[in-house]
């Protein structure tokens, strides 16, 4: 009777140890990007702007939502009244901080963040390879900056290239609504 109560009092141990450790802060910088990446859940708005090869410019709805128990963020952005463009899923892999980007050019780019600045609210993230890219002459994100402008203010500015021409688009969103 005595040997059967061991092994589960070790496996209750066990799986409370790693509750607790998927529950503990991560205070890396990969870690505290996360966090304030989780923290972006609801709707958000406002205007974004092509500058450089190609120009267009208008209003952009974003929604971010978490997933995979708090292991990744998503965000979905759409012209309003519109169907999703891009979507954009933000996750660790290891010490390192990664997206990949589905874009609306339907290919994938992956990006790693090259620069995390918690004082400043600034991650930058730097083209690594792309699934579904034709050629790298293939219009392509090749970078991103997030800019953390307060708990309700965030831009984002992408890095296209295609062709030999480099294009960026900047959105400037307001969160609209927090995640319930």
């Amino acid at each position: 009777m005595r040997s059967a109560v061991r092994p589960a009092v070790v496996i209750g141990l066990l799986a409370a140890s790693i509750a607790f450790a998927a529950d503990a802060p991560d205070s890396t910088p990969a870690g505290a990007a996360m966090e304030k990446l989780r923290a972006l859940a609801g709707e958000w708005e406002g205007p974004f702007e092509w500058t450089g090869a190609r120009s267009d410019k208008g209003t952009m709805h974003a929604s971010y939502f978490v997933t995979g128990r708090g292991s990744a963020v998503v965000e979905t952005l759409s012209e309003p009244g519109g169907a999703p463009t891009m979507s954009t899923v933000y996750h660790r892999d290891g010490g390192d901080l990664r997206l990949t980007h589905f874009c609306g050019a339907q290919n994938q780019p992956r990006l790693k963040a090259a620069r995390i600045d918690p004082a400043q609210g600034a991650l930058d993230f730097d083209f690594v390879d792309a699934t579904y890219l034709a050629s790298r002459e293939a219009p392509h994100v090749t970078g991103l900056q997030v800019r953390f402008l307060g708990p309700d203010r965030l831009n984002l500015i992408f890095r296209f290239e295609g062709g030999g021409k480099v294009s960026s688009e900047r959105i400037e969103l307001t969160r609209a609504s927090a995640a319930r």
